[in-house]
């Protein structure tokens, strides 16, 4: 709109001058010409005058009919009817004609040739405008670039900035992924550390002092590496979009009853119970073994927190944008400091058992949002640790 207005101006402004170039220009042409005409009648009466005196009062009386009724007819002008032109009595009317000619043609120029160095120049600051604002981008400083017109130029503009966007955003994924991968790394090499150097105590023990029990030991850290091994390979299946979901519909029922009974031993073990209602048919876009695997991290880690003799519950719900998932416990619930990083890898909380390597909840986390789902936790005001899952209609 901004451009259309500046055109439009542009515009008036050069038909205003033109005009006022037109319009001196017809004056000065008329004055003149008129010049001219005196001039050439004041000779041509003088020389009658001076071939017979006694015509001037002639003359006189003529002029001064002519001015009460200058009216005359084409047809009985007499230097037209002897054949007589404008050049022959006027000779500089030509010259004249061409010279304001040449001269409104050198004034439509120059205004042409202003106003195409005015546009030109505008598209110059425009282009050191987009120069200076990439040298800004490549110097780490990117500020918003505003929208100033619709032209083509603007057009490139931006395009520019989305371009420009597009990069900046694409550099600070690539950041983050490198620093993640960087502490990936480490958190890795720092978990295999502590089972390979408990293995390599075990074999100089058993040099020394053979026992079934370092055995047993060597065994227990080499499941332990490959249940690592085997977490960060799904993983990076998930991060990578390459692990197969086999999306159907699941029922939420059947998902918690067979993670619960893929517990029931350690359930078992540690006197906890899980509380499963049946709350009707209530079906989701899934697949049912990851997902499900996903429900065990979080019932396990439920388990681990929750005293003997206590209860994890579970209930969920639909309404039309979302199917939900609650899983809470009956312990002392999360540290406040370890709620914003229980999902991240490798994140073991304050209350974390020995064991744990701080995986799981990141596995469930990954499983559950490949398949458009969130997942959070919170404290509950009684008192427990609650999860709470969201798989979106859309």
């Amino acid at each position: 709109m901004n451009e259309r207005k500046n055109m439009t101006v542009l515009i008036g402004f050069v038909l205003s001058i033109s005009l006022i170039a037109s319009t001196f220009t017809v004056f000065f042409l008329i004055n003149s010409y008129g010049q001219v005409h005196m001039q050439t009648l004041g000779e041509i009466f003088q020389r009658i005058i001076e071939k017979q005196p006694e015509a001037e009062n002639i003359i006189l009386e003529t002029l001064k009919e002519y001015k009460s009724n200058p009216e005359i007819s084409s047809d009985t002008n007499i230097l037209l009817l002897h054949g007589y032109k404008q050049t022959d009595l006027f000779p500089a009317s030509k010259a004249y004609s061409s010279l304001f000619i040449l001269a409104g043609f050198g004034i439509g120029c120059i205004l042409f040739i202003i106003t195409l160095i005015f546009w030109h120049r505008k598209d110059i600051l425009r282009i050191k405008f987009l120069t200076t604002y990439l040298e800004k981008v490549n110097n780490g400083d990117s500020d918003i670039l505003f929208q100033v017109g619709e032209d083509d130029l603007s057009k490139l503009q931006d395009e520019i900035y989305k371009t420009v966007t597009m990069l900046s955003q694409t550099r600070n994924m690539a950041l983050r992924a490198k620093n993640n991968f960087a502490e990936n790394l480490y958190n890795i090499a720092h978990q295999i550390k502590t089972p390979i150097t408990s293995i390599s105590l075990s074999v100089q023990i058993m040099r020394e002092n053979p026992s079934s029990k370092y055995l047993d030991q060597i065994q227990g850290r080499l499941s332990q590496l490959t249940h690592l091994e085997e977490t960060l390979l799904l993983l990076s299946r998930i991060d990578a979009g390459t692990l197969p979901l086999e999306k159907k519909a699941v029922d939420l029922y059947t998902v918690l009853m067979l993670a619960a009974d893929n517990l029931q031993d350690l359930l078992a073990k540690s006197n906890v119970s899980v509380d499963i209602p049946e709350l009707g048919e209530i079906t989701i876009q899934a697949d049912l073994d990851w997902t499900m695997e996903a429900i065990i991290n979080l019932l396990k880690n439920c388990m681990e927190h929750t005293p003997p003799g206590g209860v994890i519950h579970c209930s969920y719900e639909q309404n039309p944008i979302y199917t939900q998932i609650k899983i809470w416990d009956t312990g002392a619930g999360f540290a406040k400091e370890d709620l914003p990083h229980l999902f991240e890898r490798f994140y073991r909380g304050q209350n974390a058992i020995h064991s744990g390597i701080g995986i799981g909840l990141s596995l469930s986390k990954a499983i559950i949002e490949s398949q458009n789902g969130t997942i959070s936790a919170k404290n509950l005001v009684d008192g427990g640790a609650c999860y709470e899952i969201r798989f979106y209609s859309h």
